[in-house]
């Protein structure tokens, strides 16, 4: 019988800088095709302790985590590169599922760092677009240089219908500036009731945020959201992250609104 609390060594397979302050390191994961976008693993180094991380990118036999460097733990990581290992523990918790979203007029909305957990959902809908009637993906960024996954971008808005957005942005910059919720009143569906929404990202960009979908006219069984800022151990036994009777990292992080609304911690 598999023991939960045990990790597994992993290789860094790759290294990819996105700002001064978050790296995505591409980790060796022989079960990644049991990965959903949207779950979490525990990365750990010996004497540090462990964080946990959301799934940022899923590939034939490694999974992506995009780190800030935010702690001891994540400082540490960032000083671990390519060739090097870490201990992984996971995947935990409850993902996004595609079959949710199959045939549908899907919206991505994601704030910041938020963007690394659905990112999967953006990627697989990327390469596979006649699978949903339309996919669009609004994402914002404080500034132009914390603008993540550029690479992405580029191949996304050959896709799908995108707007980057920026918080502030320096005189002359020529892309879109707002916030998200700036681009939410414009939408137009072929019919509304065929919707789905995702929004992740803090939490209060994800409450109005959904007060802007909800003013379109669609049903709250529509909207997924995600509490992963609110993840701990991954096996529900440290109670960090309960609310109510809900454990997060069993019962979420990811969330369809109706019951995600009444989580307030």
């Amino acid at each position: 019988m598999k023991n939960e609390y045990i990790p597994q060594l992993s290789t860094i397979q790759k290294v990819i800088r996105h700002t001064d302050l978050e790296y995505t390191f591409r980790m060796e994961f022989h079960d990644a095709k049991k990965v959903k976008p949207g779950q979490f693993f525990e990365i750990s180094l010996p004497k540090y302790g462990e964080a946990p991380i959301s799934v940022s990118g899923i590939g034939e036999n490694t999974v992506d985590f995009t780190i800030r460097r935010v702690g001891k733990v994540t400082n540490e990581i960032f000083e671990t590169y390519q060739g090097q290992q870490l201990l992984l523990r996971g995947p935990y918790g409850n993902g996004f599922d595609i079959n949710e979203y199959r045939g549908k007029e899907l919206v991505i909305i994601a704030g910041g760092t938020g963007l690394s957990p659905v990112r999967g959902v953006v990627e697989y809908f990327a390469h596979h677009p006649e699978q949903a009637v339309s996919t669009r993906l609004i994402a914002g960024f404080k500034s132009p240089s914390d603008i993540l996954f550029r690479d992405d971008f580029a191949f996304w808005k050959q896709k799908l219908s995108v707007i980057q957005t920026v918080d502030t942005a320096p005189e002359g910059y020529e892309g879109f500036v707002g916030m998200v919720t700036k681009y939410i009143p414009d939408l137009k569906f072929e019919n509304l009731a065929n919707s789905a929404f995702i929004c992740v990202g803090p939490p209060i960009m994800i409450k109005f945020t959904v007060m802007e979908i909800l003013k379109l006219g669609t049903a709250e069984d529509t909207i997924w959201i995600s509490h992963e800022r609110k993840m701990c151990c991954g096996l529900g036994k440290c109670g960090h992250c309960k609310i109510g009777s809900t454990y997060i990292c069993l019962d979420g992080p990811v969330f369809n609104y109706v019951d995600g609304k009444e989580l307030i911690d």
